[in-house]
């Protein structure tokens, strides 16, 4: 529990028209200090570096196991029962999954000029060429 207490100080300097003191108040809270509970912050702050607390670094398990690699998606499953994913044989997935691009996009002399995505890259890459133009600018 707190007690708080409101004390009325005078000044130290009089006013220049008044020559009563001027009076201010004080807000002041006293407060217990717990004995003996710990983890309240002070003592487990961290380590203190340069630039004060250091954050410490996680270690997360990494999987090893060859089988279970080859066989789940590991990190799948979030939750504490259960496990992760299996993988299924090719022939259940979908033909689209296997003819993805998986390296950077087409340049825009193979994309379709009829398409909106080609008309966005357009855009994009000359909002790039203006903003390098732009710095070479001097004002």
């Amino acid at each position: 529990m707190a007690a708080i207490t409101w004390l009325r100080v005078p000044c130290k300097k009089l006013f220049h028209r008044n020559l009563a003191p001027c009076m201010r108040n004080i807000q002041k809270a006293d407060f217990a200090k717990p004995v003996g509970v710990a983890g309240l912050g002070s003592k487990k702050a961290g380590k203190l570096g340069k630039l004060g607390p250091v954050a410490e670094k996680i270690v997360l398990p990494v999987e090893t196991d060859t089988e279970k690699l080859v066989n789940y998606v590991c990190g799948s499953n979030i939750l504490k029962q259960g496990q992760d994913v299996q993988l299924k044989p090719d022939s259940e997935y979908p033909d689209w999954l296997w003819s993805l691009r998986l390296t950077k996009p087409p340049p825009l002399e193979e994309m379709d000029p009829n398409s909106i995505q080609y008309w966005r890259r357009l855009r994009k890459l000359n909002n790039q060429r203006q903003s390098r133009l732009m710095k070479l600018r001097k004002y």
